[in-house]
């Protein structure tokens, strides 16, 4: 006999209008935003993005919901258009927070404050998500590409700053890699997780595929220290053992970490597992495992309103040298 479960008909959907907004469009910065920082790392980054692309080579983002969440769209969405990115692949909650600035204008709320209530994630319009999974189920898409076709076909008031409805524009994938039970939208009566399951593991094809041409590309970890580093090293497992029964290599690529966290002096050897940044993923897979038959790695520690920004900056700078 299976285990009994949560009746979902029970839950009651509120408006996002009656939400309190944690950021508004107010709070996404301008191209112009652009703090005085200096980085001798980030302008190396940035060359070898340019000469990737230049070469016609693959750039890919990996991304959490914090780029969208500390205002950096405009950058993404910019470097999108000038062909700078070529894949980004992003966590649930990017889709969440994109889908409802290009909706309402306004995204995030209070976690403390609505669980407390028992209103935690049920607001209906961001439920429709869950249609344009079920839409890209029955017709074969990636979970991505559906929500940015309905962001732009339905023309939402915002969509100038939706990265997945540029991604559609453009036609450059941007790929979901959910967890079930991650986001806000599985807590809905209408969240399909065989749909849901289904988008995203065709997401991860997507990106497997673009992963197979990584050699000499650059790949870039934004905020994301578990779905990032290992989406990836599973697309790379799968992606190299097919190169290698061609007698191919894909090793020769650079990786940048973009986060916060204190690694020390050395980023390009292995902590030992008694100490905590063994187990901070982006740290041993992105910077050391994934490159070290090879490849050069990069870690800029800093905020992304200052690291992200800078990063769009000296790309720019290169594009003009020609």
């Amino acid at each position: 006999m299976p285990y009994p479960i949560f009746d979902r008909s029970l839950i009651k959907l509120k408006p996002l209008s009656e939400r309190q907004h944690d950021m508004t469009l107010d709070d996404v910065l301008t191209l112009d935003d652009i703090p005085p920082y200096e980085n001798r790392d980030l302008k190396e980054v940035a060359k070898r993005m340019t000469a990737a692309r230049r070469a016609g080579k693959e750039v890919i983002l990996m991304m959490g919901a914090h780029v969208i969440k500390r205002g950096l769209s405009r950058f993404i969405i910019d470097l999108l258009n000038r062909k700078m990115i070529t894949h980004i692949g992003m966590n649930g909650a990017g889709v969440i927070h994109d889908f409802e600035l290009a909706l309402i204008g306004a995204t995030t709320e209070s976690v403390a404050r609505y669980i407390r209530e028992g209103q935690f994630g049920l607001w209906k319009e961001t439920g429709r998500i869950n249609e344009a999974i079920q839409q890209a189920g029955s017709e074969g898409l990636g979970l991505g590409e559906a929500v940015g076709r309905m962001i732009e076909a339905e023309k939402f008031p915002h969509r100038e700053i939706s990265i997945l409805a540029a991604g559609y524009r453009l036609r450059i994938p941007i790929t979901v890699h959910v967890g079930i039970g991650y986001d806000i939208i599985h807590e809905h009566a209408n969240c399909d997780g065989a749909a849901t399951g289904a988008a995203s593991y065709r997401d991860f094809l997507t990106l497997t595929h673009t992963v197979f041409k990584l050699e000499d590309g650059v790949l870039l970890n934004a905020g994301t220290a578990v779905m990032g580093p290992e989406i990836f090293l599973k697309a790379l497992a799968m992606a190299r053992h097919v190169a290698h029964q061609k007698g191919e290599q894909i090793n020769r690529f650079t990786t940048a970490v973009f986060d916060l966290q204190i690694l020390g002096s050395d980023i390009h050897s292995e902590a030992p597992r008694s100490v905590p940044e063994y187990y901070f993923r982006p740290y041993k897979t992105i910077l050391i495992r994934t490159v070290q038959d090879g490849g050069e790695s990069f870690y800029i520690k800093a905020d992304h309103q200052v690291s992200i920004p800078t990063l769009y900056r000296n790309s720019l700078e290169q594009l003009k040298r020609g």
